[in-house]
């Protein structure tokens, strides 16, 4: 199942020429992920993240076409596959039915010294049940 968040591109977004400035797209990507755990599986971040935390281990993206200031972007994520402790994401952004950027990541469960732990039981069964991933 998929989970899309609107994003209205920003002065902060842009560079002097009025486009996003790639790196900012990384935190719209990180933004849909953080709303995600908060809206969908109803696990918000600053709660995930006093016993552990879902750092980006591996990220990787294409940009097809410029966004501008001003634009609406539709960011939907797609959970394509649920580990021990990772979780692999595909996104895609579309503006106007205008494909804008498309990006795959891997979120990794850690423990509070930063090494990789199994998911907790209660979000494993979220992320599996709920979202319909096989792990």
């Amino acid at each position: 199942m998929a989970f899309t968040l609107r994003q209205k591109v920003l002065f902060k977004h842009c560079d002097p020429a009025g486009i996003v400035f790639y790196p900012r797209y990384f935190e719209m990507i990180n933004d849909t992920v953080e709303t995600f755990f908060d809206q969908r599986l109803r696990v918000p971040f600053e709660d995930l993240h006093r016993g552990g935390a879902v750092p980006t281990a591996q990220i990787e993206t294409t940009f097809h076409a410029p966004s501008r200031h001003g634009d609406l972007l539709d960011i939907t994520l797609i959970c394509k596959r649920l580990g021990r402790s990772s979780l692999k994401l595909e996104f895609v952004a579309l503006s106007q039915d205008q494909q804008r950027f498309t990006a795959t990541s891997t979120l990794v469960y850690v423990g509070t010294d930063g090494r990789p732990l199994g998911w907790p039981d209660q979000l494993r069964d979220r992320l599996t049940h709920e979202l319909g991933v096989t792990s």
